[in-house]
């Protein structure tokens, strides 16, 4: 499965939220959430800019035309307009063909399971052979600068992934559900058809905690939230596993949404999850709502947690209230070598340039200059042509991790 990310550049950190709300220190902050820092958008940018940004990355991280891609499933909940759909502004400013089909999902946290069965469904029924699926959210926009209840959980950041029919035959079955009656537990109350924006809509009031916030604002109420997770989740992977002839033993790694920390272990503890199974992966970035799965993928796949031929669960949860989960065999998209680890890699070996002289930190930064990152079969061609490396191809195929690779390489 191929995947990208984008987070914005400017970062909300527990240091910065502890001098606003009082009794709360950066360490209390992490305690309650698992998170230290989180991405925000710019005030000026929007949920399509994400999205491109991240689709942008994947297609120049894969090598992928946009010419290839047969339909855009987008998943927001924040997205650019009340109309038009954004998936359309993302398919225009892409240059993707206008002879694909693009629509947006409103569904939040189990929205990237939503997303795969729906791929899946087109590529399996011919509608699609290439399927771009994209998460994209903006919830700080919506936040009240004095809500410690929501502000120091979510951050802002988009995902893409490409589904393929290689990789749609490796997604199993899945489970869904839905209990519409918690659909006041995660919301924003105004602005729609139900209750208009207006001057009194915009009129602020603290709760008992004294978390301050309007009805413009999104209103998490945080234990209802936890009650439902704590039922649902277990169903879920219990009836997935069914689904799919599977029982826990088989399966390599789960990969829930990253709501939060103290969330993610008390469900790890409740379904009995060795750590070397159960990914979290939430500290730097807070939860980013529909994009946490694929991210939480990607990262683990860079961080050779992932490998191919692995049995992964997904499970997606939350506001709705929803939830959705299946079971992926990991098809690997091409592990990313980051810079850092590239630089990492090449002074720690010693290595000599083709012209015989000495690999110093500008001769480095200057053969690099053109790469954030390299898949591990480009890490072949740089070698043979800066360094006179040779590298077997059929082994370092078998590569998944910069370690690997640096023990190989010695």
């Amino acid at each position: 499965m191929q995947i990208s990310y984008y987070l914005p550049n400017q970062i909300l950190s527990n240091d910065e939220l502890s001098a606003i709300y009082e009794n709360w220190s950066a360490d209390k902050i992490y305690e309650k959430t698992g998170i230290r820092e989180r991405h925000i958008s710019a005030a000026d940018e929007t949920v399509s800019d994400m999205a491109c940004e991240a689709c942008l990355k994947l297609f120049s991280e894969y090598n992928i035309s946009s010419n290839e891609i047969d339909f855009l499933i987008l998943a927001t909940q924040t997205p650019d307009y009340k109309l038009p759909t954004t998936a359309c502004i993302v398919q225009d400013r892409l240059k993707l063909r206008t002879n694909i089909g693009a629509f947006d999902i409103n569904l939040g946290c189990s929205a990237f399971i939503y997303a795969l069965s729906l791929g899946k469904s087109l590529i399996n029924n011919a509608t699609a052979k290439t399927v771009l699926l994209v998460m994209s959210e903006q919830y700080s926009k919506h936040i009240h600068l004095n809500d410690k209840s929501t502000r120091t959980i979510f951050g802002d950041g988009a995902s893409a992934i490409i589904l393929s029919q290689q990789t749609s035959a490796k997604i199993g079955n899945f489970v869904f559900g839905t209990d519409g009656s918690g659909y006041n537990k995660l919301i924003i109350p105004a602005g729609g058809g139900r209750l208009k924006a207006s001057d009194n809509t915009r009129q602020e009031y603290s709760d008992s905690s004294g978390n301050v916030r309007c009805d413009e604002n999104i209103f998490m109420d945080g234990a209802e939230i936890f009650n439902f997770t704590i039922k649902c989740v277990p169903i879920a992977v219990k009836d997935v596993l069914v689904k799919n002839n599977l029982g826990m033993g088989d399966i390599d790694l789960f990969v829930f949404h990253q709501a939060n920390k103290f969330m993610l272990k008390h469900l790890q503890k409740l379904l009995k999850i060795s750590d070397e199974k159960y990914y979290i992966n939430i500290e730097d970035i807070g939860n980013t709502v529909s994009a946490t799965i694929p991210i939480a993928l990607k990262r683990a796949e860079v961080e050779g947690k992932l490998k191919e031929g692995d049995k992964v669960m997904l499970v997606g949860f939350g506001v709705g209230l929803s939830y959705g989960a299946c079971i992926v065999e990991w098809t690997g998209g091409g592990v990313m070598i980051s810079k850092e680890n590239l630089e990492l890699l090449i002074s720690g070996l010693h290595l000599q340039r083709t012209d015989g002289s000495s690999v110093t930190e500008e001769t480095l930064l200057a053969d690099l200059k053109d790469y954030d990152s390299m898949f591990i079969l480009e890490v072949i061609v740089f070698f043979g042509e800066n360094y006179g490396k040779k590298l077997d191809i059929e082994e370092i195929r078998k590569l998944k991790t910069v370690k690997e690779l640096a023990a190989f390489m010695e």
